[in-house]
């Protein structure tokens, strides 16, 4: 593995932005100091002035892989992560088929291995008759046990009490849930189906369907069940400003039981994007009026969300451009979550630090990862290069998704990502990767 000296950088960590020297040997970080000078033949990369992030952990994604690769693959949408500064991800387990049982569990570890250029994690699939198999998760290696408390897809959702009542007393991991009440969300769809019988329904009736009561009646459900066992509970997409309530403030994020995740797509867009952006920007928990948009970018200050993450979920062109009610849900969005919030930074609603926190120091904190999310001596050496004055396009060639579409073409971010690093190794750089290398299996300290 190559050996790196990054000069003239300003690393964006733990609270501060400072002019510093970084070298990268064996696939750590050896060395911080404001003046480093180059030993042997390492490469030396003069940044310029550039920002230095931890790479950001994004902790949860849909990389299609087994069964929907027509969508996109594990080597795909790492790459694409790569190329946005991504250095890590956990993904869901509702591919084809639900990872459901160990042997599944294992088979996505084991392609990943062989193909992400990123570093990896998959979460343990819950259901309604798994809970032996739920029970033999390792906590070492797997980031955590994922219940989709709504509607998903095959045999996910996890709906009878009793179950889920077992699963929150008995899981030692971390569970992670998606939280949309399954009745409330049928009655609305039958109710909409109504008045509008027709494929050409628009697509702004989703939140509406997918509404504020479906959201809080879950989130609330999953609060009361962690409260009752002392599980440690993650909810995952908050896209309402009453669920926030539900959330502590003002307390460290390994002090905490209970945590929250904000989406970049909740944070960026709002209900009148469905005029111009329609079916593109359809997903679960849907994107709401503006008031839910600026109660959770006010919730990254208090404390009240803990985490960015981009729910990256692709689909074909194709099966966006059908009508409402057969067009899936979900969207591609893993290359450009740190862009978008670096546009945010600068319209003010988070600082580069609380970028670096949200995205990767918090990430680290509440899944308990071992050595990653911080820029430290001795850490393993996951870095996203940043040009705050270069400017980057969205376009057609630019994406590396499989899908080879996005919501934002044709926006021109103010910044962009020059260089990332994954455990050591320079896997991209000015437009180009290094496949020589694949990304490592995270670790947990549990």
């Amino acid at each position: 593995m190559g050996s790196y000296l990054l000069v003239n950088g300003h690393l964006v960590n733990e609270g501060t932005i400072t002019p510093a020297d970084l070298r990268i040997q064996n696939g750590r970080i050896a060395k911080i100091a404001s003046s480093l000078s180059p030993e042997g033949n390492e490469q030396v990369i003069d940044l310029q002035g550039k920002h230095i992030f931890p790479g950001m952990i994004d902790d949860q994604v849909h990389f299609r892989e087994p069964g929907l690769t027509h969508k996109a693959t594990i080597a795909s949408e790492a790459r694409a992560a790569v190329a946005g500064g991504v250095t890590s991800f956990m993904e869901m387990p509702n591919t084809v088929p639900n990872a459901l049982t160990q042997e599944l569990l294992s088979n996505k570890y084991h392609i990943a291995h062989e193909s992400s250029l990123a570093n990896y994690s998959f979460f343990m699939g819950a259901a309604n008759d798994n809970l032996e198999e739920v029970l033999k998760t390792n906590k070492r290696n797997v980031c955590g046990i994922k219940i989709f408390m709504g509607s998903s897809t095959g045999n996910m959702l996890v709906d009878n009490t009793k179950t889920l009542e077992t699963l929150f007393s008995s899981s030692e991991l971390l569970i992670a849930t998606h939280c949309e009440d399954e009745a409330t969300v049928r009655a609305r769809l039958e109710l909409f189906r109504e008045k509008y019988p027709t494929e050409d329904a628009p697509a702004y009736i989703h939140p509406l369907i997918r509404n504020e009561e479906a959201c809080y009646l879950s989130s609330s459900m999953a609060v009361e069940l962690a409260k009752k066992s002392n599980t440690r509970l993650h909810i995952l997409h908050i896209s309402t400003e009453e669920e926030l309530a539900l959330f502590e403030t003002g307390k460290a994020v390994k002090d905490k039981r209970i945590t929250a995740e904000a989406c970049v797509h909740h944070l960026w867009f709002e209900a009148s994007s469905y005029e111009t952006l329609g079916n593109q920007i359809k997903c679960n928990p849907a994107i709401k009026d503006a008031r839910h948009r600026a109660a959770i970018r006010q919730a990254l200050q208090t404390g009240a969300i803990d985490i960015i993450a981009t729910d990256h979920a692709p689909h074909t062109w194709e099966e966006k451009q059908q009508g409402y009610w057969k067009s899936p849900s979900g969207l591609p969005l893993v290359q450009h979550p740190l862009l978008m919030l670096l546009e945010m930074s600068q319209e003010g609603v988070l600082s580069l630090t609380q970028i670096a926190e949200k995205t990767a120091h918090h990430v680290a904190d509440c899944f308990q990862i071992e050595d990653r999310g911080y820029i430290r001596e001795g850490y393993w050496a996951d870095l996203a290069i940043v040009d705050l004055e270069g400017k980057h396009q969205v376009t057609k060639g630019s994406l590396q998704y499989q899908c080879a579409w996005s919501p934002l073409e044709g926006h021109l971010f103010p910044a962009s990502i020059t260089h990332t690093f994954v455990s050591g190794h320079l896997a991209y750089a000015n437009g180009e990767f290094d496949f020589s290398k694949k990304g490592e299996r995270l670790l947990f300290n549990r």
